[in-house]
Order: structure tokens, then C-alpha cells, then sequence
């Protein structure tokens, strides 16, 4: 009789470990439980969906429950596994369209429960009109509402990458916006003067920004007509909670499954737990930072897929192993984009890290193209041995994803010597003669 592996959750982590497991084991027995209805989907893409800029959800959705079923993995959708029961290895399901509960055995388990919109416990926050996005259903309400209502003044909270680019697809719904940050500064993992590049531009398309402020409740009867803030009352008849998120991972410290940093449940490089047999993936589980070190929880969609690529490689009897995250990340807002991997300057600071950092501003292609747009490039090197530890982007079309050359030289440890004669490609309309990262490295 062949093994069985149980899989909780079907988004990211989980429909990665399946096919991974499946890969590994062609005779590995495979259910994977999910509490939605839609499995294997591009939750970055939601913002997008909401905007119009994807005509469909089904654009969204990847992979099928027929498409995993032609594999021999069966994924049941809306079961919501409520128990696990490592001492016999059971897992206990409820059935969500009739509530009736049952068991099911697993001989190795992978948990990929993701994680969930933080919502603070705030005055009035059950209001209509008061949303979070993380699910398709999410998008969904949010596009039923702006179409029905045609909301004016639209309030996101939170500066984070889908704060963001909600804001870009409110403005294209013809919202007044505000953007709210408690941080002192909009997209905090970035450093101020990064950041600061953005906050003009939002403001010379008419977003209003405010950082430093804390939400402390909302106003309205049924419907939301504004909210208060330490520093005073804000209109807005539609509101956007992106405030983080919090792992799913109750079921797991139920089961006295080890929790990390911010609850998550803690994994070693292999993706198991302290519980043996027992596997956690994705946004509900740690991971470790690539120069640090340290134990982090960064909830990433590219992080999930990976990290539940290993579990399924390792339940189904492999021996992979995941080392680890620079927390790289790239968004687009309007026509600016931004994107930053491994360390900002106040992270150095923390880590006690003695750094030194360089900006440049140059042009992502030679002057004279009409694509050349702006760049600005932030370098951070550690001083005692100039390898780089951090780079962020700030600018218009061509200048973000240059963080990925930036990624790969942090995570092989070069130094600036190492980088400074790079033979990058130069053509008009990708680069200057001298491309913008070289010139940053040339200021070490």
C-alpha cells in the first residue's frame, strides 16, 4: 500500500508541494484539502483584476481541480481542516457546504494555510465598504462595490506593494485617494530618501499622502463615510485595510507544532517542523535572511512557491533544502516602478552592520530614446568587507528590474570590485553607455 501525503491548503505553497511531490513520487497517494473554492491562483495579480486591467478571474487561475486530478492528486475544495492529530497522524475535516466533520490519515503532512489580512480591532470596522485584499473573493467585493456605489474618496491604509498598487487602480476607478502609512515614511521596507521619490510623484498626480498617522477608528451608520486618526478626521466612502498580514497557523500550535517569529510556524531549511512527518510551507511558515541570517517571516508569493516546491520534494522523500530570502520585491505604481533586495540602511543599523551607501540618479536608456525615463539606484556595502548587502530602485519604465542582477550578486556574495567591470549589454534603448548600476558602484 503506498504512502499517503496530506496537503492543508491549495493556493501557492500547497498546489506547489503537490505537483512537486508528485514529480518525486509517481506512486505517492496525494489529497490536498482547501477551504476555497479557487486553488492555485495569482493573488499579486488581484489589484489588476480590480482595476480592470485583467478582464477575468479566470486569468488569474493557474492550474484547475481537473488539471491536478490529471496527475492522480486529488484537492478537495471547501474543507477546512480544523485538527491535527500528530500522535496517530490524522488530520480532522469539516465539509463547509454541509458542516459534517470527518478524518482522514496521512503518513506525511504539509502545511500551506497561508495567512490572512491583519484587521486591528478598531471602532466601526465591520462598516460596508471597509475591505482587506488577499483572496479572489476579496476582488471581487471590492469591483461589486465600486461598480454599485461609484465610490469618490477612497482611504488605503497601509504603504506596503498592494497598498500601492491599489492606489493606482482606485485613481483608475476615478477616486479621490488618500494613502495612510503609520510609518514615518510610504513603503516602510525601503529607506526615506527612496521612499520620498514616490511621495512626489503621488502627489503630482493628485494622491494624498499622509505617514505618521495611526488609524484609530471609522465613521458612519451602515455605510463608511470616513475615519479619525490621531491627527484628525479623514472623508472617504470607501476603504482599503493593507495594514500585513498574519499567518494561519492556530491549527498548527494546537498541535504543538514550534512557533517562530510572528507566530509562524518555524521550519528549518528542509521545511520541517519539530514535529516529525510534519512539513510547513508558504506564508504561514519562517524562513531565514541570506545575510543575516536571522529567522524572518517575509510573505511572498515567489517565497511560497519555492519553500512548497521543497516540502512536497521532501515529503514525498527527497532531500531538498531552501536556504533562504533577500526579501526582494518589485511593484508598479502608475507609471513608477520601485524595487529593493537584501538590506535598507535602517535594517544595517539594527543588525549593527557598519555600512556605507551611495545614490545615483541616471537615465534607463541613452537620452535621446524616447523610452529613456528616470532612475534613481541606491547601493548599501558592508565596510568591512565591501561585499554589497542592499540595493533599492526607484523610476520609470526599465528601471526596476535591474534589482534582479543586483539579487544575484548579494546572493553569491560579491564584493564591489567583483561587480564594477561587469560586461553589461548596452544598446540605446535598454542603457546608457554606462548603465545606471555601474555608475552606482563606480561611487564606492
Amino acid at each position: 500500500m503506498s504512502e499517503k501525503l496530506v496537503i492543508i491548503g491549495g493556493v501557492a505553497a500547497g498546489t506547489s508541494a503537490a505537483a512537486k511531490a508528485r514529480r518525486v513520487n509517481p506512486d505517492l497517494d496525494i489529497t490536498v484539502y482547501t477551504d476555497d473554492e479557487y486553488i492555485s491562483y495569482a493573488g499579486c495579480g488581484l489589484p489588476y483584476f480590480i482595476g480592470g486591467k485583467i478582464a477575468s478571474r479566470e486569468n488569474l487561475l493557474a492550474r484547475s481541480v481537473a488539471d491536478f486530478a490529471a496527475q492522480n492528486i486529488s484537492v478537495k475544495t471547501l474543507m477546512r481542516v480544523e485538527e491535527i492529530k500528530p500522535e496517530n497522524g490524522k488530520v480532522i475535516i469539516r465539509n463547509l457546504q454541509n458542516q459534517l466533520t470527518f478524518e482522514d490519515n496521512y503518513d506525511r503532512l504539509v502545511i500551506a494555510t497561508g495567512a490572512r489580512p491583519f484587521v486591528p480591532p478598531l471602532e466601526r470596522v465591520e462598516l460596508d465598504g471597509i475591505f482587506t485584499l488577499r483572496t479572489i473573493h476579496d476582488s471581487l467585493k471590492i469591483k461589486e462595490y465600486l461598480f454599485q456605489h461609484r465610490p469618490q474618496k477612497a482611504a488605503v491604509i497601509g504603504a506596503g506593494y498592494i497598498g500601492l498598487e491599489m492606489v493606482e487602480n482606485l485613481v483608475e476607478h476615478g477616486c479621490q485617494v488618500t494613502l495612510i502609512e503609520k510609518a514615518p515614511h510610504i513603503i516602510p521596507n525601503m529607506d526615506a530618501d527612496m521612499a520620498q521619490i514616490l511621495t512626489q510623484y503621488l502627489q503630482s498626480r493628485g494622491v494624498e499622502i499622509r505617514t505618521g498617522e495611526t488609524i484609530t477608528g471609522f465613521m458612519g451608520n451602515k455605510s463608511v463615510s470616513g475615519l479619525s486618526t490621531d491627527k484628525g478626521e479623514i472623508a472617504a466612502d470607501f476603504v482599503l485595510l493593507s495594514i500585513g498580514v498574519q499567518p494561519n497557523s492556530e491549527i498548527a500550535a494546537a498541535a504543538g507544532i514550534e512557533p517562530g517569529i510572528n507566530n509562524a510556524i518555524r521550519v528549518n531549511s528542509k521545511m520541517e517542523t519539530n514535529k516529525d512527518r510534519i512539513y510547513a510551507a508558504g506564508d504561514c511558515a519562517t524562513t531565514s535572511h541570506l545575510i543575516s541570517g536571522k529567522e524572518v517571516y517575509i510573505p511572498m508569493g515567489t517565497t511560497a512557491n519555492k519553500q512548497g516546491r521543497v516540502a512536497g520534494e521532501n515529503a514525498a522523500g527527497g532531500n531538498a533544502s531552501f536556504s533562504g530570502v533577500l526579501s526582494t520585491g518589485i511593484a508598479r505604481v502608475m507609471e513608477m516602478e520601485i524595487s529593493r533586495t537584501g538590506l535598507c540602511e535602517s535594517e544595517c543599523q539594527a543588525l549593527g552592520i557598519n555600512y556605507i551607501s551611495r545614490r545615483i540618479k541616471s537615465r534607463t536608456a541613452a537620452h535621446y530614446c524616447p523610452v529613456s525615463g528616470e532612475i534613481h539606484l541606491k547601493l548599501i556595502v558592508n565596510q568591512s568587507n565591501n561585499r554589497l548587502i542592499g540595493a533599492q530602485i526607484v523610476g520609470f519604465a526599465g528601471a526596476a528590474m535591474r534589482i534582479d542582477m543586483l539579487a544575484t550578486a548579494i546572493t553569491v556574495g560579491t564584493t564591489v570590485e567583483d561587480l564594477i567591470d561587469m560586461d553589461l549589454a548596452y544598446s540605446p534603448p535598454f542603457s546608457p553607455v554606462w548603465d545606471p548600476v555601474l555608475i552606482a558602484l563606480n561611487q564606492f
